[in-house]
This record gives C-alpha cells, structure tokens and sequence, in this order.
C-alpha cells in the first residue's frame, strides 16, 4: 500500500515509472509530487542509446524484481514528465 502522510502525495512510498518527454524512464520510490516536480528516492534510469538493454524488457525486469538503486534523489521536473505509472500497474 505505500506510506502515508498528511502533507506528501497519494504516491508517497509507492515505486513509481516517471517517463520524460525526452525519453528517459525513470523507476524509483516517489517521495513526493507536485505541480512543479516529482521527488523519486532509491531510483534507475534508462535511456534510449544502442548500449541500453530494450525498454520494454528493462521495465519488465523492472516490475519483476525491482531496480538497482543508482541514484539516491531524483528531481523530475514537471515539465518533463510525460507519464507518472505505478510500477505495478505495469506487471
């Protein structure tokens, strides 16, 4: 279910998929969110080159297992943010 907090988003402490208009999918614990930005704590990224693995399947991995976390905070800006999913919404 997710942490719950008086003064945080309904998707604080849920793992979330933020993906960007750029391309990027970022996978990590959403912290918090608002009109100007998403927090993500303990989160990974892909990002669309030759050298990463397909997009579909690092999700997949994803859903299944989890990520490795390399970066401890990420800030999203808002308008940047193509899509904000549930990470288990996509298994």
């Amino acid at each position: 279910m997710g942490t719950f907090h008086h003064d945080t988003s309904p998707l604080h402490g849920i793992t979330v998929v933020v993906e960007t208009r750029s391309g990027e999918v970022w996978v990590g614990r959403c912290h918090d969110e608002d009109e100007t930005r998403v927090l993500l704590l303990d989160a990974d990224v892909h990002r669309p080159d030759a050298a990463a693995p397909d997009r579909a399947e690092w999700l997949g991995r994803a859903a299944r297992f989890g990520v490795f976390p390399k970066h401890r905070q990420v800030v999203v800006p808002r308008a940047e943010v193509a899509s904000l999913t549930r990470l288990g919404e996509l298994a």
